[in-house]
């Protein structure tokens, strides 16, 4: 079971993303170039209309075609969006007022109620701490 990394900003044309939709939340038709895909495998991809985020998902199933050679559609399963919503928030350390820019995806079929929880999740994965309204960068923790 490897883990096979399709992000846009690697720019790497041994590994090319040509298409990622979704069949139904949750699940996902992939295909793409290069790589030697197989069920079980992870596959790590930039999410449209993102600079960086991506999602992780499993290759439950693939299809390695004949021509155009390399190139192969999986099926696969990850994170169930009923409707993808990415959003760009700042952030300034209570600390030392450092200014993070950072995006985070929720589902918008939530609402705008999600979109703190999603945002505070974010900030987490970036390594910077939040309480009670305060933030604080990773050299200030």
């Amino acid at each position: 079971m490897a883990e096979h990394d399709f992000r846009y900003n690697l720019l790497n044309p041994e590994h090319t993303l040509i298409e990622c939709r979704a069949l139904a939340p949750g699940r996902y038709q992939v295909t793409g170039n290069g790589g030697s895909i197989h069920g079980g495998d992870g596959l790590l991809v930039t999410l449209k209309g993102s600079r960086d985020l991506c999602m992780r998902l499993q290759v439950d199933k693939v299809r390695h075609l004949i021509n155009p050679r390399g190139q192969w559609v999986a099926v696969a399963h990850g994170p169930a969006f009923g409707e993808l919503a990415i959003h760009n928030w700042q952030v300034k350390c209570d600390g030392c007022a450092k200014q993070l820019d950072f995006e985070f995806a929720v589902d918008a079929a939530l609402g705008k109620q999600a979109q703190a929880p999603a945002a505070e999740a974010r900030i987490t994965e970036l390594g910077w701490r939040g309480q009670n309204g305060r933030h604080l960068c990773p050299a200030c923790q």
